[in-house]
Parts: C-alpha cells; sequence; structure tokens
C-alpha cells in the first residue's frame, strides 16, 4: 500500500491512498465466506458455494463491494498511522478507482487536530474578587438556616406572602379537565414562585374555604405550553413562625452551645466558600489569557457538530426537565434565534479551543494522571451525577468513557499548571497564592480548614467531550462517496 498526505488547510488533509490488488485477499476470502452464509443455491450445501458459483450468480460486483467495505477501514488506519496523523471524527471516503484483480485507489479527507505553539505564559498577570465576608452575608446565612427550622400553625384569617396555604387545583382547557390537571392538598408557600404563574396573586387575600380562578401557561404535562384556566381553593391558611435568634436556637440548629459560635462557624465557612469562588474566578479569568495567546484554528465540521450537540443538548434534556421548549427559553432570556446561534457558536469554539490548548499543553509539560488522581474525579462526578461510584464506575467502563475521565483530570492539571505560573491579584492589590496543597481540598460547596483552597480541577465544562474531540477514529468504517 502506498500513501500520502496533502495539507488542505490547518485543520484539514487529504489522503492519496494506493491498494495493490493482492493486499484485498483476505477481504476478499471474507466476503466470498459472509455472502456463503446469507444464500443459497440450488445443489450446495449452505456456506459450501464455490467463489466461481457465486461470481456467476450474484455478480463479481457484489463481492468486489463487500470486500472494499471490509477493507477501506484498514488501509485507511494504516494510512494514517503511517503520517502520524492526529484525527478528528470520520473521514468522507472517495474510491478514485477500482480495477478488478489490479488496483483500489481511494481518498480519505478528514480533519486532524492543528499544530499549535504554546507561548510563555509566566508573564499572565488576572484580577479577582477580594475575599471579604461582611455582618450582612452572616445575618444572610443564619436567616435562612432559620428558615429551615420555621414551624406552622393554622390561623383563620386571609392569606398573605410567606403564608403556608393547602390548596386543591382544577386545570381546564378548551372547557374540559385535564386528566392530569387536578390535585388535592398540595402545600404552597405564597411568594415561593414553585407552582404555576399567577397563584400568588390568585390564593393572597383568600381565607380558609375561598376560591379563585385565573390562566396560566402550563408548564408540563400533556398540555404543556397551553393556557389553562385553573380553579385554585383554599382548605387551610397557615402561618410561618421563625425560632428567636438565640442560643437555645444554636443548639437546636447546630453543634454549638452559643449564637455567637454559630455566628463565627458560618463566618469561616463563607470565607472557604469565597476562597474557592475566588479559585474558579482566578482559573477562568488566566484560561481566557492563555487563550488570547494562541492561535487556534478551529476545525468547521468539527465547530458544526459540537453547536448541534449543544443545542440537542439543551433543547431534549435541560429544557425537557424545566417543561420549557426551547422557544419558550429564548423569550425568557430575551434573545433572539439569531443571537442564541451566535451565542452557542461563540461558547462552542471557546470550547474546542481551550481543549486544544489544555491537551497541547499536558504534551508540553509531560503531565501524566495517576490512578489516585482518576478515583478522585471519579468519586466528584459521581457525587454531580447523583449515581453512587460503584454506578458511575460501571457506566463510564461500559461506555468506553475512561479515556474521557483521563482527559478531563490531565487538563485540568494542565490549567493548574497555568494558574500557579500566572499573577493572581485582588481587587485591593494584594497578590493571591493559588499554589497547590495536596494536603488540602476544595470541592464545590464544601470547605476547607487551610487558609487557602487547593486550585480545583478543570472539570472541562463546556468543553466538547474528549471521545469528539481529538478521539481517535482509527478503526470505525469511513463513510464513502462512491
Amino acid at each position: 500500500m502506498k500513501s500520502a498526505v496533502e495539507t488542505l488547510n490547518p485543520t484539514r488533509v487529504r489522503l492519496s491512498i494506493e491498494v495493490p490488488f493482492e493486499e484485498l485477499k483476505d477481504s476478499l476470502d471474507a466476503a466470498y465466506k459472509k455472502i456463503n452464509q446469507q444464500v443459497t443455491v440450488k445443489g450446495f450445501r449452505k456456506g459450501k458455494i464455490p467463489a466461481r458459483v457465486i461470481d456467476q450468480r450474484f455478480g463479481r460486483g457484489a463481492v468486489l463491494e463487500e470486500a472494499v467495505n471490509d477493507a477501506l477501514p484498514k488501509f485507511y488506519t494504516q494510512a494514517v498511522n503511517e503520517a502520524e496523523l492526529n484525527v478528528l471524527g470520520q473521514p468522507e471516503v472517495d474510491i478514485t478507482e477500482l480495477k478488478d484483480n489490479e488496483t483500489l485507489n481511494f481518498t480519505a479527507e478528514v480533519d486532524v487536530r492543528p499544530e499549535i505553539e504554546i507561548p510563555d505564559y509566566s508573564g499572565i498577570e488576572v484580577e479577582v474578587d477580594a475575599i471579604e465576608v461582611t455582618d450582612e452575608d452572616i445575618d444572610k446565612s443564619v436567616e435562612q438556616l432559620r428558615e429551615r427550622f420555621a414551624s406552622t400553625s393554622p390561623v383563620e384569617r386571609a392569606a398573605a406572602e410567606g403564608d403556608v396555604v393547602t390548596i386543591d387545583l382544577e386545570a381546564k382547557v378548551d372547557g374540559e379537565i385535564l386528566e392530569d390537571g387536578v390535585a388535592s392538598d398540595v402545600s404552597y408557600t405564597i411568594g415561593s414562585g414553585e407552582l404555576l404563574e399567577g397563584i400568588d396573586e390568585a390564593v393572597t387575600g383568600l381565607e380558609a374555604g375561598g376560591e379563585a380562578t385565573f390562566t396560566s401557561q402550563l408548564k408540563g404535562g400533556s398540555a404543556e405550553g397551553k393556557d389553562a384556566e385553573v380553579t385554585v381553593k383554599v382548605s387551610q391558611v397557615a402561618a410561618r413562625e421563625l425560632p428567636e435568634l438565640d442560643d437555645d436556637f444554636a443548639q437546636l440548629a447546630s453543634e454549638f452551645d452559643t449564637l455567637e459560635e454559630l455566628k463565627a462557624d458560618s463566618r469561616k465557612r463563607l470565607a472557604n466558600m469565597k476562597e474557592y469562588d475566588q479559585a474558579t474566578q482566578a482559573q477562568e479569568r488566566v484560561l481566557e489569557k492563555l487563550l488570547e495567546l494562541v492561535e487556534v484554528p478551529v476545525p468547521e465540521k468539527l465547530l458544526e457538530d459540537e453547536v448541534n450537540t449543544r443545542k440537542h443538548n439543551l433543547e431534549h434534556h435541560q429544557l425537557g426537565q424545566m417543561g420549557l421548549n426551547l422557544e419558550q427559553y429564548l423569550q425568557i432570556q430575551g434573545k433572539t434565534v439569531e443571537e442564541f446561534d451566535a451565542e452557542t457558536s461563540e461558547q462552542a469554539v471557546k470550547g474546542i479551543k481551550t481543549q486544544f490548548v489544555l491537551d497541547e499543553l499536558v504534551n508540553k509539560e509531560k503531565l501524566n494522571v495517576s490512578q489516585e488522581e482518576l478515583t478522585e474525579h471519579l468519586m466528584r462526578r459521581a457525587a454531580s451525577s447523583g449515581m453512587s461510584p460503584d454506578q458511575f464506575a460501571q457506566a463510564v467502563v461500559e461506555g468506553g468513557q475512561v479515556p474521557m475521565l483521563v482527559g478531563e483530570v490531565a487538563r485540568g492539571k494542565a490549567l493548574a499548571v497555568v494558574v500557579e505560573a500566572a499573577t493572581v491579584k485582588d481587587t485591593n492589590g494584594e497578590v493571591v497564592d493559588l499554589s497547590d496543597d495536596e494536603d488540602e481540598a476544595a470541592e464545590a460547596g464544601e470547605t476547607v480548614d487551610g487558609p487557602r483552597v487547593r486550585v480545583h480541577e478543570y472539570e472541562g465544562r463546556g468543553v466538547p467531550e474528549a471521545a469528539k474531540i481529538g478521539g481517535a477514529t482509527r478503526g470505525p468504517r469511513p463513510e464513502q462517496k462512491t
């Protein structure tokens, strides 16, 4: 086999491949064997039909087509390996010449990772928010805790904001009661915004036994998106009572004996959370600066696929769980379709560039991923997915996603290297130390005891899956045009 590579642009190449016919022998034998198992010819046992009979009865062309389809991936992969190409996605294959008993010539156009030169990034400087915990922050935190320990008691008066009402609901569309539009004994806190739009105004001012009718667009169910006439009947009004902010409350709601100790702990927790947020902000801003320093061409087909994937995930997963369609989402966001498309494309470009640059940094800095680091990352991903570590690990292995997780950890380490080399100052002009500390951990929503937080791993948020970008497409059958 002979092959040559033509560079079409920085992200796409054309392979021209010549295959001597004798190198198709194994694929021809396999083709005859496969056809043998699929057809019957009178006078011959199944699987024992001679090749010449198959050629006569079904045509040599059918055999050649099967053999070529079997051989293309093998010769394409061989050519890719010989040229040491880092291909992206599936190739477009065009058979340019096929002469029986002579030769097979074909071309394969495919996207490749662009060559990227990482400049000196030690001069990157960014500014982040200073860590400041105010008395107002502490009061808000304690108040949220207080809300969790609120009690309710029935009252004989009109319902007001903050009250908890027990209600029955009945929804009609075009005068017909919906099968899934009836609910009884629903507990609802007025002003929480957790039910239908318009319900707060409808129940405010009603006493037990009162009812009201209002119109609201349904966010889910059989009549999702339609306007419904909703009748709400209040069966009970209950006032929420908050506990007194004193030492007794501190003992009830925490392990502390006094309210002052509880507030001191809240201050420490808030400071740790703000430190984590500061580290996240530093990563994001350092990454932006790094991307500005590097010229990264983006493959058109890869960008198109990534944009389509993002739109699909938004429409069919995220919005579906919220009971919204894309049109409703855009109305809420105040965006046009054109603005949404432009924003999605911009995010996709940034995601692709981010992965390319960080992967190149992994190679440049010779970063490796240990089993311990991979396990820690898997545990975090499992927690965020709502699955147990064992379930998540099984799903990852069965889905062939282990390389994707390894890539995420490696890119996290690459970004941490850049962040540690950068100069990070807060808005007060103070230098922020974000050096990695193996003895500390800073997970989202968790706290740490030390004075600094660890630069958390870059999780690949907003970046295309590793299987799509840089996942070796060496082996799957290429698409072909004949």
